[in-house]
């Protein structure tokens, strides 16, 4: 399993837009890719899932994906969270 840990930066949390945008990068890997927040995890391909955990500025996130491309799906939102503004 690979996983990495963000703090978000963004005035505005994780809201529609970016969540949108990181979910779309959840599905390229065939990996179970899940975002983590205060001790409840989603599957990080449903924008229902992302918005229902409510992000806000500040808050610690844990990306994590269990499969064949497990790092590669963690290295590209991390990357994707840092290109949108989010988080560091």
């Amino acid at each position: 399993m690979a996983e990495q840990t963000m703090t978000i930066t963004a005035a505005d949390g994780v809201h529609a837009r970016p969540a949108t945008a990181l979910v779309q990068v959840a599905g390229q890997y065939e990996s179970d890719v899940n975002i983590e927040y205060k001790g409840k995890s989603v599957n990080m391909k449903s924008i229902m899932g992302v918005m229902s955990l409510g992000i806000p500025n500040g808050a610690e996130i844990k990306f994590t994906a269990e499969g064949s491309d497990e790092d590669q799906a963690v290295e590209a939102l991390v990357q994707k969270t840092k290109e949108e503004g989010l988080g560091e």
